[in-house]
């Protein structure tokens, strides 16, 4: 098969253990992103299957009808929200799903709220350019940690936050709360007691169209002037200009974000990194190695399942052309 993966930015793919799992394919790895349709085609005209990094890439009806070769779309990670389903139900594309793990991106979270509150990249920084200590940071241990979604990293996240010492305090739907208090944590009453008590507040939501936009302003406003917001799920959950507004106005003081509304981030071209108090990372949460093994080795076995005819595509998974796991 012809194998395309787009959007290997650090061009790390071929240096797993599991691409030997593509050996006697053809394969075609680009580093970097194109967004438009022509770009695109040109890369995937001859492609039997995409390998997709999570949703780097969209792949709409107008591309698909450009992509007649295209078989199968595996994609590495659980969500297809970039990929138009029922397009590729009528073209015949199979999309296959895979796993992941919730370690990866709750340590990256933890790593920044860490930074963020011992300001460690600005003092790291004033070192490097010969000075001493500029700053004091502040401690975790007694404050009060926010979790808002307890799925499988908010849990991760929360357990780190009692680890350290702090209160920790949930909020999200019943099904969560309900798994909050069976760990042993508190439970805020409502949103609004989750925003105003915290003095570290973590978003741990799916985006869809019912989380897009649950983070408003006057959520935001009800944030301590010394709190952290922190993100690292994804930017569409808070929105649009709310978090930049709210850190100019004070409340919270600070936010660690690891997300944007458009990736990648080229040219500064963002208004939160012109904010001494946004802590900036380029989408980092998922981005480890050992994650990247299970992503690509789930991905690359199904290429070869598909391949293969193998009798994993008769399953009782399959619906329309198209294998969700």
């Amino acid at each position: 098969m012809k194998i395309v993966i787009p959007d290997d930015y650090q061009d790390v793919v071929r240096t797993l253990d599991c691409f030997q799992k593509l050996a006697g394919h053809e394969v075609r790895i680009y580093t970097d992103t194109v967004k438009t349709i022509d770009a695109l085609e040109e890369r995937f005209a001859d492609a039997d299957a995409l390998v997709l990094i999570r949703e780097r890439t969209h792949i709409t009806e107008e591309l698909l009808a450009r992509l007649p070769k295209l078989k199968l779309i595996a994609q590495t990670g659980r969500g297809v929200a970039h990929i138009d389903m029922a397009a590729c139900a009528r073209r015949g594309v199979t999309v296959t799903t895979g796993g992941g793990s919730p370690y990866a991106t709750a340590e990256l979270t933890w790593g920044l709220i860490l930074a963020a509150l011992r300001r460690i990249p600005q003092e790291a920084a004033r070192l490097r350019s010969g000075l001493w200590q500029g700053s004091i940071g502040v401690g975790l241990r007694g404050r009060t940690l926010g979790v808002f979604g307890y799925g499988s990293i908010g849990a991760v996240v929360a357990g780190y936050g009692r680890a350290f010492g702090m209160q920790v305090l949930v909020w999200g739907r019943e099904g969560s709360l309900t798994r909050a208090r069976a760990d042993g944590f508190a439970v805020a009453a409502d949103k609004a007691e989750l925003f105003a008590q915290s003095d570290v507040l973590s978003l741990h939501i799916k985006l869809s169209a019912e989380t897009r936009d649950i983070v408003t302003a006057a959520d935001l406003a009800l944030m301590k002037p010394t709190a952290l917001f922190v993100n690292t799920s994804r930017a569409g959950l808070i929105a649009a200009g709310a978090l930049e507004a709210a850190l100019r106005a004070g409340r919270p003081g600070l936010a660690a974000v690891d997300v944007y509304e458009e990736e990648p981030v080229l040219d500064a071209a963002h208004p939160l990194l012109a904010l001494d108090n946004a802590l900036c990372t380029p989408h980092l949460g998922y981005v480890e190695r050992d994650n990247y093994e299970t992503y690509f080795g789930e991905a690359f076995e199904q290429v070869a399942a598909f391949a293969a005819k193998s009798t994993v595509l008769n399953s009782p998974k399959v619906l329309a052309s198209t294998i969700v796991r």
